[in-house]
């Protein structure tokens, strides 16, 4: 069910990786506790400003491609955090918020999967892959290219992922550790 992180692509190289994968209850909280990875006495945490980045712009955003690297890596808190910036400003009924709600529900999933909380890793992978298999079937979708994948194939990975009971690896507290054997990532050719 592992994947060694160090042979998965990285879509933006020159940012780092936060100085642990954060798990609830084992490490500092990222982002309200002092010691935390993102912690920012100003409150913010590190998060986008809404209007860094249009909505419509948002799969070709450093944020979007920064939050899969922190996903195919098993940084999943931290994927959900970059991704959960990007659905704040999508609009209400806009597929794009729909897509972004999947993700981090897919991130969530990944967690839980880490905690070793089956249940809940298989209700966050239900409600993602019902969203993402909500999203409308289109020529050149944009969602495909951006994950390099459809929607619905991610939505059948995630739910295999999530009830597969193979056993962790033993990691290093804060470590990351991918869960999922699918890695995701921009397409290149049409």
């Amino acid at each position: 069910m592992t994947s060694h992180s160090s042979s998965r692509p990285r879509w933006l190289p020159e940012r780092r990786f936060p100085a642990y994968a954060y798990l609830p209850g084992r490490q500092p909280h990222p982002v309200r506790d002092p010691g935390g990875h993102s912690y920012d006495p100003s409150g913010r945490g590190g998060r986008v400003e809404p209007n860094i980045v249009a909505a419509g712009a948002s799969l070709g955003s450093e944020e979007f491609r920064f939050g899969l690297d922190l996903f195919n890596h098993g940084y999943y808190w931290e994927a959900h955090e970059a991704w959960e910036g990007l659905w704040q400003m999508s609009e209400k009924r806009d597929p794009l918020r729909m897509f972004f709600k999947g993700l981090i529900l897919l991130a969530a999933a990944g967690v839980k999967i880490r905690e070793g909380k089956r249940a809940a890793a298989l209700r966050h992978a239900g409600r993602a892959a019902s969203l993402l298999n909500r999203l409308p079937e289109m020529s050149d979708n944009p969602f495909e290219r951006a994950l390099g994948m459809s929607p619905s194939t991610l939505a059948e990975y995630v739910v295999a992922a999530a009830g597969n009971r193979a056993a962790l690896e033993e990691t290093p507290s804060g470590q990351p550790q991918p869960v999922f054997s699918f890695v995701l990532g921009p397409r290149t050719s049409a």
